[in-house]
C-alpha cells in the first residue's frame, strides 16, 4: 500500500510517502518566521502552509517515483493544532483523494507520534509504555495494539514543551525553548537551584506551570530582571531547569512501569529531542531491563511519515471516514486514546 501523509497541525509543513512502511520520502518545511515574535502566529503559520504544501506534495511523489494514481490512500492530522493550519493540510488530503478516487484517513496528531517509533529499524512491542512529550501535550500511555490506547495520565497545565519555550523566553534565551535550553545548560551543573517536582492528584498526570513559577520568583528575587542574570548563572538556571523537567518526566514513567506490565517503552515527540532526557530515558529501560525505541531526531519532530504510517494503520483496522468530516471534531471520532 502507497501512503500519502500530510501533517500542517502548527509551524511545519509536512508531506510524506510511503510504501509497505517503508519511508519512500519527508520532506518537511520550517516556518523560522515565528522566532521574532516568540511564539507561533496562528494566521502566518496557516498563510505558510497554503504555500507549501502543493510544492512539497509534488515533490514528494517525484522523490518517490510514484505517479499520483499510483497511492492508494491518503492521510492527513485532523487535529490537535492549530484549526487554520490543521484545515490547509486536511482540505488538501480532501480533496487529493476525491480526485482520485482514493480512501482518506484523518489522523490524531498525538498518535502519529505515538506510532512514530514504528518507523525506526527497531520497533516497539506492544504492549508499550509510550511518553508522548511534544510542544503543547505531554502524555503518558499504555498502547495495547494499534487501536487499544490507555491515557495513564497527561499534563493538568502546562505541557513540558510549553514550560521549556515560557522559561527560555522569561530568561532572555530566545524561541524555540528546547533547544535554547539545552544548549545553555550543556555541561553545567544541575544543583545550582533546586526547582520543585509538581504533585497530582492523579499519580500519573504532570504539571509544569509550578517549575516555571519557581524560576520566575527565583530571578524575581536574586537578580530583581532577566536582563541582569550574569552569564554564568543563567546557564546554570536553565541546567537546574531542565533537570527538573526531566526528573518530573523520569518519576511518572517508572512509576508506570513499575505498575503495568509492558514489553517496551518509547519516548516520542519534539522534546524526546532533548539529549538529558534521552539518556535518562535510556537508564530507565536498562534499570527495568526494557526494550527502548526513541525515534530519530528527524521524527521526534512534526513530520508527515508518522501520519501517513498511523493513517495505513487506523485504515487497516477497518476504519472509515466521509470526506465531509472536518478538522478538530469530537476526537473520540478518530481518536484511539481512552
Amino acid at each position: 500500500m502507497n501512503v500519502l501523509g500530510i501533517e500542517s497541525s502548527c509551524d511545519e509543513t509536512s508531506v510524506s510517502v510511503i510504501s509497505d512502511g517503508k519511508i519512500l520520502s519527508n520532506l518537511i518545511s520550517s516556518q523560522d518566521i515565528h522566532k521574532i515574535y516568540g511564539g507561533v502566529v496562528p494566521e502566518l503559520s496557516s498563510r505558510a502552509h497554503l504555500q507549501m504544501v502543493m510544492p512539497l506534495v509534488r515533490q514528494a511523489l517525484l522523490d518517490s517515483n510514484l505517479e499520483k494514481d499510483k497511492i492508494d490512500l491518503l492521510a492527513a492530522t485532523a487535529g490537535p493544532g492549530l484549526i487554520g493550519a490543521l484545515l490547509v493540510g486536511l482540505t488538501f488530503a480532501k480533496g487529493f483523494a476525491y480526485s482520485l478516487n482514493k480512501p482518506f484517513v484523518p489522523v490524531n496528531h498525538i498518535e502519529g507520534h505515538v506510532f512514530s517509533g514504528f518507523l525506526m529499524e527497531e520497533k516497539p512491542e506492544f504492549p508499550f509504555l509510550s511518553l508522548v512529550v511534544s510542544g503543547g501535550h505531554t502524555l503518558l500511555l499504555l498502547v495495547k495494539s494499534d487501536v487499544e490506547i490507555v491515557k495513564l495520565g497527561s499534563t493538568i497545565d502546562d505541557a513540558a514543551g510549553e514550560a521549556f519555550d515560557k522559561v527560555s523566553k522569561l530568561v532572555g534565551l530566545g524561541y524555540p525553548g528546547g533547544p535554547m535550553i539545552q544548549s545553555a545548560a550543556e555541561n553545567q551543573r544541575t544543583d545550582f537551584v533546586n526547582f520543585p517536582v509538581s504533585k497530582c492528584k492523579n499519580e500519573f498526570d504532570f504539571s509544569f506551570s509550578g517549575i516555571k513559577t519557581s524560576v520566575l520568583r527565583f530571578v524575581q528575587k536574586e537578580y530583581g530582571e532577566p536582563n541582569k542574570i550574569p552569564l554564568e548563572h543563567l546557564s546554570l538556571i536553565a541546567a537546574s531547569f531542565q533537570k527538573s523537567v526531566v526528573r518530573a518526566l523520569i518519576e511518572k514513567s517508572e512509576r508506570a512501569l513499575k505498575q503495568h506490565h509492558v514489553n517496551s517503552i518509547s519516548l516520542v515527540g519534539g522534546v524526546a529531542a532533548n539529549k538529558l532526557l534521552r539518556e535518562e530515558f535510556s537508564k530507565l529501560a536498562e534499570r527495568y531491563h526494557k526494550k527502548i525505541v526513541v525515534p530519530s531526531l528527524e521524527f521526534c519532530g512534526d513530520n508527515a511519515a508518522m501520519i501517513a504510517y498511523r493513517g495505513q494503520k487506523v485504515y487497516e483496522a477497518g476504519f472509515r471516514y466521509e470526506f465531509s468530516f472536518n478538522a478538530y471534531p469530537s476526537l473520540s471520532d478518530y481518536s484511539f486514546i481512552k
